[in-house]
């Protein structure tokens, strides 16, 4: 698969010049091939956020580049209007950006930007409301008469409505108990497997991502800590947790079957996993090698 994004060299201070300059990103390299599943991972304050900000160029690096689909992100401001088709956004509370009078519009919105007839608009709203399982009827009434999950729903639906090549999602499951954040993560995760479009998705919970996602992408610092398959992520699990994130509870238990003396694989973080880590554990014992 060829890279959908590249990052070279990514840096972004947040009030350059002046006494409350803050490095957000500090010289972030890293490339996501196309139809990628990305958990992006890191401490408030390790700058995930501010990072996918620059996915679709809400912020301007202050230096380095982003190349999306081949193309340098930057290098004809007049075109950035483009990438933002391209690359979808879901911000953090996505229900708070709803402003239209009733939800149709609002998934409308995005479809309509891109210049397409209304026939193409409402199939499109019609196509996303669905897919995230927002009834019909809810469509004429305004979105600030739903629940909350009902307007993350069709928070979602608007942006999915524009069939981005890569769809960018910020804690999409903030707020929600455990069954709305289940249900979140069950539509994300089909309609990656629906569209194959790329999909990065920030989150602070390690244990949740890394069941959804191909590769982990670890912020720690403003610099990427690790960006490689959950395994190989979980391999380096002391690092992990000196970064101040925390791990997931199989890989916890593997950690202290380790310290007391067990040949253990500690790089796993499924049941199944540490299952097929146990037995081979046990088998080596049998002979006397555990």
């Amino acid at each position: 698969m060829a890279d959908i994004i590249k990052v070279e060299h990514l840096s972004y201070v947040y009030n350059p010049g002046l006494p409350t300059a803050v490095t957000a990103l500090d010289d972030v390299s890293f490339t996501v091939e196309e139809g990628d599943f990305v958990g992006i991972i890191g401490a408030t304050g390790s700058g995930k956020s501010t990072l996918i900000t620059h996915m679709n160029g809400l912020n301007k690096p202050t230096s380095g580049k982003i190349y999306i689909d081949g193309r340098d992100l930057w290098a004809d401001p007049e075109k950035i209007r483009d990438f933002r088709f391209l690359t979808g956004l879901v911000f953090q509370y996505p229900e708070y950006q709803l402003f239209e009078e009733n939800c149709y519009k609002d998934i409308a919105f995005g479809p309509k930007n891109m210049g397409l007839d209304e026939a193409e608009v409402d199939r499109r709203v019609h196509e996303a409301a669905d897919f995230v399982g927002l009834d019909p009827a809810l469509l004429e009434r305004s979105p600030f008469e739903l629940s909350g999950g009902q307007k993350r729903r069709v928070a979602i639906a608007g942006v999915i409505a524009m069939r981005p090549d890569v769809l960018v999602l910020d804690e999409p499951t903030a707020g929600l108990d455990p069954a709305g954040r289940d249900e979140i993560f069950e539509l994300v995760r089909n309609y990656h497997k629906q569209s194959g479009a790329t999909i990065l998705i920030v989150s602070h919970s390690m244990e949740d991502i890394a069941q959804i996602a191909d590769r982990l992408l670890v912020m720690n610092h403003a610099k990427v800590l690790f960006c490689d398959t959950p395994r190989e992520v979980f391999s380096h699990a002391d690092e992990i947790i000196a970064a101040g994130l925390d791990i997931p509870m199989i890989t916890k238990v593997m950690l202290e079957l380790k310290k007391r003396g067990h040949d253990v694989d500690t790089s796993v973080y499924t049941v199944a996993q540490a299952m097929d880590a146990l037995r081979a554990c046990k088998r080596k014992e049998a002979a006397h090698e555990c």
